[in-house]
């Protein structure tokens, strides 16, 4: 948990409610997935749950659920600010949300996978059970139900895939 939280500190460090509800995130995802003692589980999980109404719905106005599988470096350029995120959802590594997006299911069929490095811009909408690649870009807007394979963008409603060349060049801060 600390260590995810000081990736999303340093991907977000100018943003101090985007921190407390990754802060919160990340402790409620520490407390489903390895907390194991009953009592001290259902305890803390009151404790998340009351932060979870305050910074992520109330504050932040979105839904970030402690069930979904995210990976290190979740940077959220405008906070949270009416993002959806799935419970069964899974992000990978270095993605880049903007605000305003779904990430969820459709018809009860299941959840989006997204890779790593993934770009989702403002307003996309991300639905059932598909696979996101490493280094897709979503498009403002674009509503996406099928799979978007490595390398690509997926633009309009609903979103088409548009293939790269050459993959994203590595980031050398």
């Amino acid at each position: 948990m600390i260590k995810s939280f000081k990736s999303d500190l340093k991907a977000n460090r100018k943003n101090p409610q985007t921190l407390m509800v990754l802060f919160t995130y990340r402790f409620g995802n520490w407390v489903h997935y390895q907390v194991k003692n009953k009592i001290v589980k259902k305890t803390l999980w009151g404790l998340y749950k009351m932060m979870d109404l305050a910074f992520v719905r109330i504050l932040s106005n979105g839904e970030l659920h402690a069930q979904a599988k995210i990976g290190d470096y979740l940077h959220l350029p405008h906070g949270l600010n009416g993002i959806v995120i799935s419970h069964k959802a899974v992000i990978g590594s270095h993605a880049t949300i903007f605000h305003q997006v779904t990430i969820g299911g459709r018809n009860s069929l299941g959840e989006p996978v997204i890779g790593d490095r993934a770009f989702i811009g403002v307003g996309a909408k991300i639905l059932g059970p598909i696979l996101i690649g490493n280094d897709a870009n979503i498009g403002a807007m674009s509503v996406v139900v099928k799979d978007v394979p490595d390398n690509a963008s997926a633009i309009g409603i609903p979103a088409r895939n548009l293939l790269r060349d050459e993959p994203k060049k590595e980031n050398t801060r």
